[in-house]
């Protein structure tokens, strides 16, 4: 059994790194195209590829984060839920917007495809955080509204699984409480008692 105690390091103190702990720069065009690159390599029963990215940066961020301002007040939510919605999507050095995009099978069903793309935002933060960036999964209310979708030239099979914000670590992440694994796990022996 081949074993790699870097990885297991990595993933047992892995911490997601909130967007007010971002900053510029985030990855070029190439580092980017390697992350995802990263990303892809998940599960995907039938090679399917039911998800697809989209990258933004810069002034295509500025106008999602006016989008998510101006649908924010249309849904009449606070002042303060609206302006913390858009500054996630206006400060975020870099983001990648992981859409769910199923495709009709008739042997791998929907959730199967789901399940592939919540791995490909979990790959993608992972890989951005080995590589030495600071990244994090949102979904938020804008994730799943229409005009926010409309926006980002979503089709009306597809959805928004995340907003994966990366961007340069400002200061360590605080830690927080963790799973209490014994408490979530049944043990099963088909040994004999």
């Amino acid at each position: 059994m081949m074993t790699d105690p870097s990885v297991m390091r990595f993933l047992l103190g892995r911490r997601s790194h909130s967007v007010r702990l971002l900053s510029a720069p985030g990855p070029d065009r190439a580092a980017m195209t390697e992350l995802l690159t990263a990303a892809a390599r998940v599960p995907d029963h039938g090679k399917l590829e039911p998800w697809r990215f989209i990258v933004m940066q810069g002034a295509a961020s500025a106008a999602l984060a006016e989008t998510v301002a101006v649908r924010g007040a249309e849904r009449r939510l606070s002042a303060e839920a609206c302006a913390k919605a858009a500054d996630h999507f206006a400060r975020s050095p870099a983001m990648v917007v992981v859409v769910a995009s199923p495709k009709a099978s008739e042997k791998i069903p929907e959730f199967e495809q789901t399940l592939s793309v919540g791995a490909v935002c979990l790959s993608l933060v992972n890989a951005a955080l080995a590589s030495g960036w600071g990244a994090c999964w949102l979904t938020g209310w804008a994730a799943t509204d229409p005009e926010v979708q409309a926006a980002l030239g979503l089709g009306s099979h597809e959805w928004v699984a995340g907003f994966i914000h990366i961007g340069t670590r400002t200061t360590p992440p605080p830690e927080r409480p963790r799973p209490e694994i014994a408490a979530l796990t049944e043990w099963r022996d088909t040994a004999a008692s």
